[in-house]
């Protein structure tokens, strides 16, 4: 039997499994997650999740958590979502429960790390994954190596000031349902049909984007910036208005030489946990 990576997405609506087997993730699953339960029933929820994929001769778990995490010492130190898990002992409770290595780190740290290891990333040893859904979440590759900082809490650009509020407001789902009161699937369709305020809510959208990506140039000037997350399929809407934004970047050379590319994995989250364990082995046997 062929030994196996688990890949754990735990979120505030549903938990995804998976298992990378011979470099192809198998055996996708969710259930939902237990959001406003107690903290014990959580833990017993994930356990039993987690046990369900063992035949598979687990060797090493990996899990993302939308959150600051003491990665270290497998600390959840918060989560929005799920208001019972505020500083919860996870890796220590699903070793001693499950016996296995357990790796645990920011989901946004662990889609950069996954596209590194396993998508369109991994020609490029300096990187940033940007995740855009109802949230949108960062993750930093530099020389082949995640950088999570401290409490993995590097890549949070969600929380910078940008106008009247944050990045967050104006680079995820936030900014269509707070300026145009729906979804960006829902707008998108609208869009594609010919829909002139839906059109203009994406060239809005791709403006802002565009200052975020400036940021993240002035900072670290990647080689490629990978988008991810949902509102990424809609890239065709926005990607002119994008492209007209980052043209008055002041460094026109470092924008030359940064790609911004696309995430095709379909299963983003999990391979980025799964990809956790890969990069912790590879660290340890160094």
């Amino acid at each position: 039997m062929e030994k196996a990576i688990l890949g754990l997405d735990i979120g505030g609506t549903s938990i995804k499994g998976g298992v990378l087997i011979n470099g192809h993730l198998e055996d996708i699953r969710s259930i939902p997650t237990p959001a406003k339960e107690s903290q014990e029933f959580i833990l017993e929820t994930i356990a039993l999740f987690i046990e369900s994929y063992l035949p598979h001769d687990i060797e090493g778990i990996g899990i993302g958590i939308p959150g600051l995490v003491d990665a270290e010492n497998g600390i959840v130190l918060g989560l929005a979502n799920i208001p019972a898990f505020q500083h919860v002992e996870l890796g220590k409770f699903l070793t001693n429960r499950i016996g296995k290595p357990i790796f645990i780190n920011n989901d946004a740290n662990c889609f950069a790390l996954g596209v590194h290891k396993f998508g369109v990333g991994k020609s490029y040893k300096n990187l940033v994954g940007i995740t855009l859904g109802t949230g949108v979440g960062g993750g930093i590759v530099i020389n082949g190596h995640l950088y999570s900082g401290v409490n993995s809490a590097a890549g949070e650009w969600c929380s910078v000031s940008y106008l009247d509020h944050n990045f967050e407001n104006y680079c995820s789902g936030k900014f269509f349902h707070n300026k145009y009161q729906t979804k960006p699937k829902a707008l998108a369709k609208k869009a594609y049909d010919g829909d002139k305020e839906a059109i203009q809510a994406f060239d809005e959208f791709g403006h802002h984007l565009a200052e975020l990506i400036k940021h993240i140039l002035y900072s670290l000037a990647p080689e490629a910036i990978v988008l991810g997350g949902s509102i990424r399929k809609t890239y065709p809407l926005f990607r002119e208005s994008l492209e007209k934004n980052l043209a008055t970047f002041n460094y026109p050379t470092v924008l030359e030489k940064c790609q911004i590319l696309l995430s095709e994995l379909d299963e983003t989250a999990i391979h980025g946990a799964v990809a956790l364990v890969d990069f912790e082995k590879e660290t340890v046997n160094t």
